[in-house]
Order: C-alpha cells, then structure tokens, then sequence
C-alpha cells in the first residue's frame, strides 16, 4: 500500500478540510496516473507542524518570520 507523507507548515489558521481534500485527491491521481495503481489503494497523510515545532540552521521558524 502506497503512502503518501505530506509535511507542511501550518501557518495562518493551518490548511482548510477542502485544501487538504484537494491535495489528497491531486496527489493521488498523480500517483495512479504515473504508476498505474488503483486508487483504493494509496492513502495520503497530512501532518501540520506548528513553526515553533521546527528550525533552520539552529533557528526557531517562528523567531525567523517575525524578524522579516
């Protein structure tokens, strides 16, 4: 079974239900269009991670965006 792990920021309210419907459904007619698999098969994970949860170059997201 496929899995597909998307990782993304979540920011300003995070992605709305029907963003991340339509993600999930885009990337799995991608996948059944490249690797010819059905789709019943693939499942696609969405997981928000806050900016304060993550870091550049030793540096807090949040901390580097209210600097800009």
């Amino acid at each position: 079974m496929p899995i597909i792990n998307v990782k993304m920021t979540h920011e300003d309210g995070g992605a709305t239900k029907e963003q991340k419907e339509l993600l999930a459904e885009k990337l799995t007619n991608a996948f059944v269009e490249i690797f010819n698999r059905g789709e019943k098969t693939c499942v696609v994970t969405i997981d928000e991670v806050s900016t304060d949860n993550y870091a550049i170059a030793g540096k807090i997201i949040t901390n580097i965006r209210n600097k800009k």
